[in-house]
């Protein structure tokens, strides 16, 4: 091989390795111990400066629980903090309404370019459909209700910094959109970026029967 070839093909290696490096998470974690990117030294406000900036950014309270959903595919018994302070939320009592929980993190860059869209789905849906995030470990609460603001996301938030529902979720990669019928039964999971209104709308309809 030439000089030339060989420092060509050593260029390849290092872009794909870069690649690697950025992504948010492992593409191929072991199924029972999902690994995932981060965000380096865990940073962290007071409850009161958190609750603060919750209230500036604008986030909703987290919801108050309905009936525990039950059966195949039902979300799991596991109770969540609300990012900011608030009341926690055991994700199994998330029914009543068909829901889209999206999974995400402050160190997530397919996150924030996706949070927007979630923010207008919210907005445009109304009672018809419920939007909820988890803010999934996070090492700085305060950067994610950041930003939330920045990207205009207002729908309830929770909290999951030590990936308690992991496995519940079948989390394997950040992000994570799951979709969740009203008698909170996950119908559908989504573990992309969604990169239009248009293709996340189409989802919503595809797995939940709601419309704009």
């Amino acid at each position: 091989m030439s000089a030339a070839a060989r420092r060509t093909a050593a260029a390849l290696v290092a872009a794909v390795l870069a690649l690697t490096l950025a992504a948010c998470s492992s593409s191929d974690p072991e199924p029972a111990k999902p690994t995932f990117g981060g965000g380096g030294a865990a940073t962290s406000g007071s409850p009161d400066e958190l609750a603060a900036a919750k209230a500036r950014a604008g986030i909703e309270d987290c919801p108050a629980g309905g009936e525990r959903a039950s059966g195949d595919g039902a979300l799991p018994d596991v109770t969540l903090a609300c990012l900011g302070g608030g009341r926690s939320v055991e994700l199994s009592t998330l029914t009543g309404t068909p829901t889209v929980i999206n999974l995400w993190a402050s160190w997530c860059v397919p996150c924030r370019k996706e949070l927007p869209l979630l923010a207008r789905v919210d907005a445009e849906y109304g009672d018809r459909l419920r939007v909820i995030g988890i803010d999934f470990k996070e090492t700085s609460p305060g950067a994610a209700i950041e930003l939330a603001r920045a990207t205009g996301v207002t729908y309830p938030q929770l909290s999951d910094p030590d990936q308690s529902a992991a496995a519940g979720l079948g989390v394997v990669a950040l992000p994570q959109t799951i979709f969740v019928d009203a008698q909170g039964r996950i119908t559908a999971t989504e573990r992309k970026e969604f990169r239009s209104y248009a293709d996340l709308t189409a989802a919503i309809e595809r797995h939940l029967g709601v419309t704009p």
